[in-house]
């Protein structure tokens, strides 16, 4: 039953951030040709180069994108990530025919289009899938060095932005810089909300070596001994301490409970890890 209302709760997430990148996009970015980094930032910057209309070449790099994603992350990433490349194109879509008014100052419109481009992009991340587009190359990057993603969504955008130094005034640069910041800024804020980035596992149980080897040899997780003394039976006892991606809780619990269906568990989210096997900064 938990399992079920995390997957729906995932699926609203996967929604929402969709909804509130397409409509960041939509009102804030291409209307006052925003260098914003991302697939419109990217878009904008090389549409002067080529004769492809801004949201033709958004699709092209979505579907790029999300092939070197299915090489590079998996294909259970790739299985997640179709939801966006699906769903960020028909919210396009539709949100184009509502009439909004959008003559925004560019500054507040970098401003708030960064701000909510970040917003997206940590609901999307909290699910284990992406948007599509220019956050696979910082999740590949992330996965590859273990520097958390948001560093790398700053610099691959900031040299997106960056290039429009070519084809925009400097002016323009400056204020798509403004919502990169605000884009990374609150992708990172918003990323330790919630804990979901891993969980603290504690288990206490008299078969403690099948669960060690399991949990050593199949998750490929470390794990420390702690030595304790039961308070009631007054046995001495090894307690396992260990952290896991959140993705890989329901297999440990499952091999945990079949192997002894008295263990005790003790289970945490944690907002941030560092160290081997898990990102450095």
């Amino acid at each position: 039953m938990k399992n079920t209302r995390e997957k729906l709760i995932d699926a609203i997430l996967l929604i929402a951030g969709n909804f509130i990148l397409a409509f960041s996009v939509t009102f804030f970015i291409i209307p006052n040709n925003i260098l914003s980094g991302g697939v419109a930032g990217v878009s904008i910057a090389i549409k002067p180069f080529v004769d492809i209309e801004v949201t033709t070449l958004m699709s092209i790099i979505i579907g790029v994108t999300f092939v070197l994603g299915y090489i590079f992350l998996g294909k259970k990433f790739a299985l997640k990530t179709v939801a966006s490349s699906i769903l960020y194109p028909i919210f396009i879509e539709l949100l184009s025919h509502v009439d909004i008014p959008t003559n925004v100052d560019p500054i507040l419109a970098s401003i708030f289009g960064g701000a909510l481009s970040g917003l997206a992009l940590a609901l999307t991340f909290k699910t284990g899938a992406s948007t599509g587009g220019m956050d696979i190359p910082p999740l590949i990057l992330e996965k590859l060095t273990r520097v958390k993603v948001s560093v790398w969504i700053l610099v691959v955008d900031a040299i997106t932005v960056l290039l429009g130094l070519m084809n925009y005034s400097l002016n323009d640069v400056l204020i798509g810089l403004v919502s990169v910041y605000a884009a990374t800024t609150i992708l990172d804020k918003i990323s330790v909300i919630g804990g979901q980035q891993a969980r603290q596992v504690t288990i206490i149980s008299d078969f403690y070596d099948e669960i060690l080897k399991h949990l050593h040899f199949e998750i490929s997780r470390g794990s420390t001994l702690l030595k304790a003394r039961g308070g009631y039976t007054l046995r001495d006892k090894e307690i396992i301490l260990t952290v896991i991606d959140r993705s890989e809780y329901y297999e440990l619990e499952k091999t945990v409970l079949d192997i002894d269906p008295d263990a005790f568990l003790i289970v945490s989210n944690v907002t941030e890890v560092h160290g081997l096997g898990f990102r450095t900064i």
